[in-house]
């Protein structure tokens, strides 16, 4: 008896600790309870589903602290540390902050934005743009010192916005220099974080 009732006791506690940490926020502790008991009942393991769990958490707390429009607009979806954002959002400087923010929580290995942008752009500029991406992304997947799952790439109007983790300087400094070298760029913002950086 005592032994099918710890696992119980454990997952409370952790919704307790992820609950705790949301500064109040009833709702949010609510589907991040709801969100563990389903997910520890599909293939994935417990420690994983406690896990993506309080990452989800932390994500919907930090949007919910930077700003309201993140919280109402952004879907966010863990599996496996690996974060996908849908939805949709009125700029493509708030999708930026979306994926910046998520990048921040430890445990997080991937994220892939797919938020639709509600504002009018004109076509040629997001040609360009999705070019300029698809361009760099093909540059990190063929160095092979960058591992380029680790790096999200956001291009609006020439500009590129670099967000992950990188395991050395030296790997973000490769990253940055690939941005730079690109057609379109007109300027590089890095939001790179190193593996040894403290993430919430």
């Amino acid at each position: 008896m005592m032994n099918r009732t710890r696992p119980l006791i454990t997952l409370l506690f952790l919704l307790l600790a992820a609950g705790l940490g949301l500064g109040g926020c009833a709702p949010a502790l609510v589907g991040v309870g709801t969100a563990a008991v389903a997910a520890s009942s599909t293939e994935k393991g417990f420690s994983t589903s406690v896990s993506d769990t309080v990452i989800q958490a932390k994500i919907a707390d930090k949007y919910l602290q930077k700003d309201i429009d993140l919280t109402e607009g952004v879907d966010v979806t863990v599996n496996d540390g690996s974060v996908l954002l849908t939805g949709k959002i009125e700029t493509a400087e708030k999708k930026i902050e979306a994926t910046r923010l998520a990048w921040k929580i430890k445990g997080v290995r991937e994220v892939i934005n797919e938020v639709q942008v509600t504002e009018t752009s004109n076509l040629k500029d997001i040609a360009k743009d999705l070019a300029a991406a698809a361009q760099l992304r093909a540059k990190l997947i063929g160095d092979a010192d960058i591992s380029s799952l680790n790096y999200s790439i956001d291009v609006v109007n020439g500009i590129v916005y670099l967000s992950g983790v990188a395991e050395t300087e030296a790997e973000r400094e490769r990253v940055i220099a690939h941005a730079r070298e690109l057609r379109f760029a007109k300027k590089v913002f890095n939001y790179i974080l190193l593996s040894s950086d403290k993430r919430d």
